[in-house]
């Protein structure tokens, strides 16, 4: 083997070492660019004395738009928010919805959002009044 075929591979090599490492840098960075939620009122399993006007949730990097969801679900599996989720105007990281008048029970709060990196992320948590 002469050098020249010496170096050709040696480039090789290092260009496939090269993509190795810039792919799992871009696992990396997309791992970490999903939204996460990071505060809400009522806080997760928090136990209030009266109930709420509104549910608040926070995430960690602003969320889009379109296909965002708040909802409000009683113990027995009925949706009691008013269907009303509005996003903040200037902080895209705050979601909200208003709630009719709440009665003393448990509550499951379930939301989705888009990531700014396009994938949809749910969840839920639950609070409750006076109990």
């Amino acid at each position: 083997m002469n050098y020249k075929e010496l170096g050709m591979k040696r480039r090789k090599a290092d260009q496939k070492n090269l993509l190795v490492i810039l792919c799992l840098m871009g696992m990396s960075f997309n791992a970490n660019s999903h939204a996460i939620l990071v505060k809400s009122i009522p806080a997760e399993n928090e136990i209030v004395g009266s109930a709420p006007e509104k549910i608040e949730v926070w995430f960690n990097e602003g969320v889009g738009s379109e296909y965002k969801a708040l909802a409000v679900i009683d113990s027995k599996g009925k949706r009691v928010d008013n269907h009303d989720v509005e996003q903040g105007l200037t902080d895209k990281s705050y979601l909200y919805t208003t709630v009719s008048k709440l009665e003393p029970g448990k509550y499951t709060v379930r939301y989705r959002v888009v990531s700014k990196d396009s994938h949809i992320i749910t969840g839920k948590f639950q609070f409750s009044i006076g109990q």
